[in-house]
């Protein structure tokens, strides 16, 4: 299956430039393997498996699909906890030439529905049950609807009786397949070309409650991968640590995607909870975890002296937005760095902060370009216009890190790239010390009298209120000024904070005085976009202009 945006003088371009090789994921598994075979590759809290011992399920689960008669390039949809049978399960689909798609534990049978039709998948990976959720019933009327799902195979040992048929025990089919010989040209006969297929899907997050589906090949997540692996410093003697759901970016990046190509390990934390997260770190000597702030919220919540981190070095997070003040208490807390990047799922990797970079560059920047990527600064007013070196602009950006479009979908791709690759997040940055600086997105920046507020820039101030948990700003109109700028906040638990507060805070940080907030709401939570996290601010203007009764 093609990937439906790239042209050839794009794949041309990343090939000779070096940013884009004919590797697989399976290759740097393999590498492993044959490198360092009796090293540990994955630890959840049943398996502990080399890389020797890793590749070998993986061939054998992998053959055993071929031998069932799994077509070449049929999607597979996966859904699992963390879990090693969950990862072997990603890179088995890699080693036999299916297509996967990895989902969270959590979506339902709205969210699937639209998954199985849109892919026509032909087979799932599941648990019988987990946190008292029937997937297999679910997947049985999924199966009903759509005479495509043919194969469910089960991460339990067990088929229970009454399953539908088609079910299968993927651990046992795997146990027994391990113990004959594999034929691998069989595999090889089905690899995939790095370039020319798309091997992986991925899912966004979306104001509609359905995730749009983004297609990769792998030549594209594997130089964004190796670009991680540079920035963290990434090695053979990392323990990586999956603490968010390996489906997710927060943890996915850097122990699915990044540990193999480094020989790091990964250790599966199955079922969050701030003390088995931090018995965990302990116990296994973690040196980078991946995780979401709600974690490190709840993990700084319990008492983190009574375990030993000192093997930590850097903490992975993402998928939402992470307030300074618990960065800095987490970094003093655990003793360790955090990252600070910018990605989506839609445009892909744009750049990222180094673990050795000062605490200023990692808390108030996203780091330097990855290799390869292009960019150019556009003037709010005439997107074809460059603004001059120095001045903030709206991102625009190209280059090696980029998916292939939506999947299957090349109207939809054209509204985010464009005919040469550009795409934009939409984001005003300005390039200082070599890194990029966000100052807001452009529909969110506010022209209060013809001056420009960049809402990240006064957020970046409020937030070093010992008060202040989190804040939100946005604009609303104003006959005299045009816009106005509003603060949403969320105080600290137990701490005071009011206008006065804010205002004299703001004062003491000597900004220029147009870009107070002319107006403060103290609430106890933020609308958030979809399950990514971040703050819906498009909720909090319509909110803002409710409660000042503006039309």
């Amino acid at each position: 299956m093609k990937p439906i945006r790239y042209t050839k003088e794009m794949t041309d371009e990343f090939l000779n430039d070096g940013f884009w090789t004919k590797e697989t994921f399976y290759d740097f598994w393999a590498k492993n393997a044959k490198e360092i075979p009796d090293q540990e590759a994955l630890v959840d809290s049943k398996y502990r498996l080399t890389w020797k011992k890793a590749v070998e399920l993986v061939d054998a689960m992998a053959i055993s699909w071929v031998e069932m008669g799994l077509e070449q390039h049929s999607r597979v949809i996966i859904q699992s906890p963390n879990s090693v049978y969950g990862f072997l399960a990603r890179i088995a689909c890699e080693r036999a030439g299916l297509i996967s798609l990895t989902v969270y534990p959590y979506l339902r049978k709205k969210e699937l529905t639209y998954m199985v039709d849109r892919t026509k998948a032909s087979a799932v990976i599941i648990l019988h049950t987990y946190n008292k959720f029937n997937y297999l019933e679910m997947y049985a009327d999924l199966q009903k609807e759509f005479t495509h799902l043919k194969n469910i195979f089960l991460f339990d040992n067990e088929v229970p009786a009454g399953a539908p048929e088609g079910t299968l025990s993927l651990t046992s089919m795997v146990e027994k397949r391990v113990k004959s010989p594999v034929e691998k040209s069989a595999l090889e006969a089905r690899r995939f070309d790095p370039v020319e297929n798309i091997a992986i899907l991925t899912t966004t997050s979306g104001t509609t409650g359905i995730p749009k589906l983004v297609e990769w090949p792998p030549a594209s997540r594997i130089c964004t991968s190796k670009g991680r692996v540079d920035i963290w410093g990434l090695n053979k003697d990392d323990i990586t640590m999956a603490i968010a759901p390996h489906a997710g970016g927060a943890a996915g990046t850097l122990t699915y995607f990044a540990a193999p190509i480094a020989g790091a390990k990964t250790v599966m934390l199955e079922e969050f909870s701030p003390d088995a997260a931090l018995a965990l770190i302990e116990k296994e000597k973690a040196t980078a975890i991946g995780v979401v702030p709600t974690h490190l919220i709840r993990m700084l919540e319990a008492d983190v002296s009574k375990y030993d981190l000192t093997s930590l070095r850097f903490i992975r997070s993402a998928g939402g937005y992470l307030a300074p003040q618990v960065a800095e208490e987490a970094e003093v807390a655990f003793g360790a760095s955090i990252t600070s990047d910018l990605g989506t799922q839609d445009m892909g990797s744009v750049s990222g902060c180094r673990v050795e970079d000062s605490k200023d560059l990692r808390r108030r920047t996203v780091g330097r370009m990855l290799p390869g990527n292009k960019v150019r600064l556009a003037d709010k007013e005439n997107k074809e216009k460059t603004v001059p070196d120095g001045e903030p602009g709206i991102l625009y950006f190209r280059g090696p890190h980029a998916p292939a479009g939506y999947y299957r979908d090349e109207e939809l791709t054209s509204t985010v790239f464009d005919k040469d690759g550009w795409t934009t997040t939409e984001d005003i940055v300005k390039f200082d010390q070599g890194c990029l600086w966000i100052l807001g997105r452009a529909k969110d920046m506010i022209i209060r009298g013809g001056q420009n507020i960049y809402p990240a820039e006064v957020e970046g101030l409020l937030n070093d209120h010992p008060s202040v948990a989190s804040v939100a700003i946005v604009g609303y109109p104003d006959r005299e000024m045009g816009e106005k700028c509003a603060a949403y906040v969320i105080p600290k638990a137990g701490a005071k904070f009011d206008f006065k507060i804010m205002v004299d805070h703001l004062k003491s940080k000597d900004i220029a005085m147009f870009k107070l907030p002319e107006h403060l709401e103290v609430v106890d939570e933020f609308p958030s976009v979809g399950d990514s996290g971040k703050i819906n601010k498009e909720t909090l203007k319509k909110d803002i202009r409710a409660r000042l009764g503006i039309d």
